[in-house]
């Protein structure tokens, strides 16, 4: 009796089944064919002469005292906004971004009581004349910087050149897809499809030791220029996928 009531449920179970199947199987989409396509990269690059420098500069100050190592570091800080201000540097150019204090330990296991404090300012500056950058630097070494975190060269107008480095690239993209297909009998159709790449863009010329024996430099008059300006370099890269025709 329960052997005959049984066979009805498993017939029903394998045909529940074999419905399942045909219709997942007719749910699933059919990937298009790709029409026939030539991918190539571009890359431009142009040259540009800055015209700004971003400065970064540090003031750090050391004393067994917390309260005497920031006092310490607060004035000097304070003797560099001054100086840069007297200078001529717009105020909106100027930015303190960091400040730190901590305590150096000398290793001892069980140490309580740390040997000295550290005191860190960061101030960023970003230079609009750059033939007075010689004497900007060495004015904020007097001042009371005794750490240069970066040297950077920039241009106010990088829009506009990352525009013309990426036109260019587009341009040697077009011009290598046509060099493909022009060998093989073939021509270059309408864009299929197109990416920006990373475009670059300089970062600091100059930082750590190399940047603070520039500073030092300048500080005590090495005779001439500490730093040359030269040519930045702002680039694009693109990937283009063109039709054959």
């Amino acid at each position: 009796m329960k052997s005959s009531l049984l066979k009805p449920s498993l017939f029903s179970l394998f045909i529940l089944f074999f419905l399942c199947q045909v219709s997942f199987g007719q749910a699933l989409p059919t990937t298009p064919a790709l029409p026939p396509l030539v991918n190539v990269s571009g890359y431009a690059e142009v040259k540009v002469q800055p015209n700004e420098i971003y400065l970064q500069v540090a003031v750090e100050t050391r004393d067994k005292s917390l309260d005497e190592a920031k006092r310490q570091n607060d004035k000097n800080v304070a003797s560099i906004l001054a100086y840069l201000k007297k200078s001529g540097v717009d105020s909106k150019n100027v930015q303190t971004t960091y400040m730190s204090v901590q305590p150096i330990y000398s290793g001892n296991f069980g140490q309580a009581t740390p040997d000295v404090y550290t005191a860190n300012k960061t101030i960023n500056v970003l230079v609009k004349k750059i033939d007075s950058f010689d004497e900007l630097l060495s004015g904020v070494y007097k001042a009371g910087a005794n750490r240069v975190d970066g040297i950077d060269f920039r241009t106010s107008e990088l829009p506009k050149y990352r525009e013309q480095a990426r036109k260019l690239a587009v341009q040697a993209a077009r011009q290598k897809a046509n060099a493909l297909t022009a060998e093989l009998g073939a021509k270059v159709g309408r864009v299929y499809a197109i990416n920006e790449g990373g475009g670059n863009y300089p970062g600091p010329v100059a930082y750590g030791r190399a940047a603070n024996k520039m500073m030092e430099a300048a500080a005590y008059d090495a005779g001439g220029p500490t730093i040359s300006v030269g040519q930045i370099l702002v680039t694009a890269t693109v990937d283009v996928s063109f039709l054959i025709e």
